[in-house]
């Protein structure tokens, strides 16, 4: 019974592949003799070349969503998705850092689902390699907090100013020239300033907001009710159909912009609970180049915070 049980999880299992000179090699069934691979004859590199890191020739990747509940072969690279199924009436999906997403009506069959995602296999996984890059770029964009930290505020660059001297009970203040000074010593540790800039962001991204919600609000024709902070890792913001709006602290790393589209998005859900065409056609309505601030937000990757700010 086990002899069944290895020849069908042979036959099952994904072939794990290798790579000899830069082509792709099956692993061998079982049972079967794997051929020998070529030695190449060596070759003097040139000295350029040496001092240059080796670089490590991969089997394709795999794309696996934390929450996966299928899994399929697109392109031959095993991709993990989340499937869900809604009353809704047509197959859609989403590529976010974590993976892919899909949305099918209920009475579609698994095999009508995998069809579309085989139609959309190219667009998949260069969405799925997007994603994976701009996560690296996130990973890779960890602030670390010292004097001389300089970080994105509103499109420019914001630089850090110790042992400034400020009125009293004044922790810190932006000054002219996008100089944050804090009332710190110079010798203060990294997780002192780090607190002292989140407590100073989370006051400016409030303030913000606020201005842009009061400005967009009456050109979209309608009324808000809350505004609250979000530490949300994927999410930008979001609207209740009571007016409260939450709205991602991060923002106020992007451009000006970019931040107004986010607004603009929650604001015209309190007209639209949905993103059907009138949905688009209300963002649209006040912010012409929306498709344009959506890519951008996309493209662009948000420093790293601690984890324990998120």
């Amino acid at each position: 019974m086990a002899g069944v049980l290895q020849r069908a999880w042979d036959w099952l299992a994904p072939p794990e592949v290798a790579l000899v000179d830069g082509q792709l090699v099956k692993r061998p069934r079982r049972g079967s003799v794997a051929p020998a691979a070529p030695v190449p004859a060596p070759v003097a590199a040139p000295v350029a070349l040496l001092l240059e890191p080796p670089r490590v020739l991969e089997a394709p990747q795999s794309f696996i969503h934390p929450q996966a509940n299928q899994q399929l072969l697109l392109a031959g690279v095993p991709v993990g998705y989340r499937l869900e199924r809604s009353r809704r009436r047509s197959i859609g999906m989403t590529v976010r850092i974590e993976g892919l997403q899909v949305r099918a009506p209920l009475g579609t069959s698994l095999g009508a689902v995998q069809q579309v995602l085989h139609d959309k296999a190219d667009w998949i996984l260069r969405k799925l390699a997007e994603q994976r890059q701009r996560g690296l770029e996130v990973q890779g964009a960890r602030l670390q907090w010292g004097a001389q930290t300089a970080l994105p505020y509103l499109g420019a660059s914001l630089a850090l100013e110790l042992a400034a001297p400020l009125p009293a009970r004044v922790p810190a203040q932006l000054q002219p020239g996008g100089v944050l000074q804090l009332a710190l010593a110079a010798d203060a540790t990294p997780e002192q300033i780090r607190r002292r800039v989140h407590a100073w962001w989370l006051q400016a991204a409030g303030s913000h907001f606020t201005e842009r919600l009061e400005h967009f609000a009456p050109q979209l024709g309608v009324q808000w009710r809350s505004l609250r902070l979000s530490s949300a890792r994927t999410r930008w913001g979001s609207a209740r159909s009571d007016g409260a709006i939450r709205l991602n602290w991060r923002l106020l790393h992007y451009a000006p912009e970019i931040i107004d589209y986010v607004v603009v998005h929650e604001l015209s859900h309190l007209r639209h609970m949905d993103h059907s065409p009138r949905f688009w056609a209300t963002v649209g309505s006040v912010l012409p180049d929306w498709r344009a601030l959506r890519q951008r937000l996309r493209d662009q990757a948000a420093p790293q915070w601690d984890d324990e700010d998120a």
